[in-house]
């Protein structure tokens, strides 16, 4: 009898246990001495009758506010006020139906120290970003290339669309590669659990906000990038979505409330409109569908006005940068947002840690579309916060016509000139983050017919021009690609698997253009890095003349004069053309071949002079 009623209390107690494992709290933890101290916990079981059951906690410092409780019975939300003196430890959540009580203990750690002076530390025009995709990047770890029981089993490098097997342990291999290039920032695409059955490469569609990708190296490996970046004085970027999940996430397949995700008759796609979240005569029906129609049948579109999405959310942002150390954000989709819940959230990091930066993918046509989305000086109802934007304009309206079009009143170069006279849009343009080419749409080699002239004027541009430079990764080795489909701009960077012929880190296997353009990148951005005038100098800018644009960067101890030649024939610089930036110099420095040249230089044609003036 003894021994049965033992073996009762075991079972008792495991089923106790057994019963406490299976509510899962999100976030996972929180910090002490956090400005957001007021926590909203959601609590998720297994046990359709959970949200009935009574919550007690018990822990100092942390007092229970209210609890909410939702149509789907396996969830309970929480709201817990951490007050200012609480010490780190577990916090006992009891949970309680009546007949039985088990507790979840939830921690609360200690803040991780340094923050806006060893993370957090924000992203600026000094930066030097490198965007890459962690799969196809390098394989520093074969044993993570397959998870068993994820959905997703693909590995094969010779399809566009499966994993090929790069993880983040190959990053950390080559920061060396990346620091010599004069990198000082690197932004991945997401490296959160992407527990998708295909297509799980790019990270965008991912199923579990608190977990790092396994086949990345998981949390662990993140914390180790992120450390050995901070180690060198480099910097983290965090690919941030708000505006969707992958379709197998909680939040999509059984969600504490329909409200949760955007709801339809059907399924209704955005139509991928900017125009009518801010066209004064735009219809409300055309506006509702470009910000809650869905991104893909693949991504349910997240509702941000409810305001418990919302805290779910912001709170993922700011445990992020707590937990990984990160210092900058960049904002996947940014319009399809609510746009109200944008500048929440943008506030809440900026009020937790006031160095942090972000800037927002917005794929529009046209300068005053894109600063809508920004800090602008437009007298509009609607204010954004958005520091900056990934500047589509000076791409699509800027330096491709400026190298692919002949010159005209409006055309070529003219476009770059007039696409850079509306900054006056901005409140600050330098927080604008320029680029040649990113992992949805073809490669800037591409996009110049294979030129390598133009393709050294496109980096010589990205690399002097003002705002934020982010080089997608494989531009400085000339890799090629047209984005139809999307995943022949997602090609592996040469070297960074066993066995690769071809090693772009090491610099064999490359052909002479390779080379070049490797190196000449290396140079002018390593120039940059020690530039003030580059860096942060002020910006002046001269009419084109017949494909012959000037502008110049300066600070009150350097000047440094950029020249385009886009024409097909050899152009003349003289220095009295130019005379409120060349006054009082005599002397010109080319940056990248370090040759002195006088009055008078002559520009090849399709070719950019960046030169350092001297008296």
């Amino acid at each position: 009898m003894r021994i049965k009623s033992i073996f009762f209390f075991l079972a008792n107690c495991f089923a106790l246990f057994a019963a406490a494992q299976q509510v899962e709290c999100y976030p996972v933890n929180w910090f002490t001495g956090m400005k957001w101290n007021k926590v909203q916990v959601l609590l998720k079981s297994d046990r359709e009758n959970f949200s009935g059951e009574k919550i007690r906690i018990h822990y100092p410092g942390v007092q229970l506010q209210q609890v909410h409780r939702f149509e789907n019975g396996k969830y309970l939300a929480i709201d817990l006020l951490i007050q200012p003196q609480t010490k780190p430890g577990n916090v006992s959540i009891e949970c309680s139906d009546g007949k039985q009580t088990h507790t979840i203990q939830w921690p609360l750690k200690p803040r991780r120290e340094g923050r806006c002076k060893t993370f957090a530390q924000g992203v600026n025009s000094a930066d030097f970003i490198y965007f890459l995709m962690p799969d196809r990047f390098s394989n520093g770890d074969e044993s993570n290339d397959r998870i068993s029981g994820m959905l997703d089993q693909s590995l094969n490098r010779d399809s566009i669309f499966h994993r090929h097997g790069g993880d983040l342990q190959g990053v950390i291999n080559h920061l060396d590669y990346l620091q010599n290039l004069g990198v000082t920032t690197v932004w991945l695409t997401p490296v959160i659990k992407n527990d998708m059955p295909d297509r799980t490469e790019h990270g965008y569609a991912f199923t579990d906000h608190y977990a790092i990708e396994p086949r990345f190296g998981g949390e662990k490996a993140y914390l180790a990038l992120s450390d050995a970046l901070h180690k060198r004085g480099m910097k983290l970027i965090q690919d941030a979505v708000y505006n969707h999940v992958g379709s197998y996430h909680f939040i999509a397949k059984d969600a504490p409330s329909k409200d949760w995700l955007h709801q339809w008759p059907t399924f209704t796609q955005t139509s991928y409109k900017d125009q009518p979240l801010f066209d004064p005569y735009a219809a409300a029906s055309d506006a509702k569908k470009t910000a809650d129609g869905w991104f893909t049948k693949q991504m349910p579109d997240l509702n941000q006005q409810n305001p418990f999405v919302a805290d779910f959310l912001i709170q993922h942002a700011i445990w992020s940068v707590e937990t990984f150390g990160v210092d900058g954000w960049r904002i996947d989709t940014y319009l399809y947002n609510d746009l109200a819940f944008m500048n929440r959230c943008n506030k809440a990091l900026t009020d937790e840690y006031p160095h942090m930066t972000m800037f927002g993918e917005v794929w529009v046509h046209g300068v005053i579309n894109q600063a809508y989305f920004a800090e602008n000086k437009l007298n509009i109802p609607f204010k954004s916060n958005l520091q900056g934007v990934v500047d589509f304009q000076t791409l699509f309206y800027g330096i491709l016509p400026s190298v692919n079009e002949k010159f005209g009143w409006t055309e070529g170069v003219n476009k770059l000139y007039n696409t850079l006279a509306n900054d006056i849009i901005y409140k600050d343009p330098s927080r604008n983050v320029i680029f040649l080419d990113n992992h949805d749409m073809t490669r800037f080699f591409s996009s110049v017919n294979e030129d390598v002239d133009k393709q050294l004027m496109g980096i010589g541009w990205l690399l002097t021009c003002r705002g934020i430079p982010q080089m997608y990764y494989g531009t400085e080795i000339l890799m090629k690609g047209v984005a139809n489909p999307d995943g022949w701009v997602r090609l592996d960077f040469p070297g960074g698997w066993k066995g690769d012929v071809k090693n772009a880190f090491m610099g064999t296997g490359l052909n002479a253009d390779e080379k070049k353009v490797q190196e000449y990148t290396r140079k002018l951005a390593l120039y940059r890095k020690n530039s003030d005038a580059l860096k942060t100098g002020r910006m002046m800018q001269y009419l084109p003349q017949d494909g012959l644009y000037v502008y110049a960067r300066y600070t009150d101890k350097q000047v440094v004069l950029c020249v385009m030649n886009t024409s097909d024939k050899e152009k003349k610089l003289r220095f009295a053309d130019y005379r409120e930036c060349t006054n009082g110099y005599t002397t010109a420095r080319d940056i990248i071949t370090g040759n002195k040249q006088n009055d008078g230089i002559a520009v090849s044609p399709k070719k950019m002079l960046i030169l350092e003036l001297l008296k």
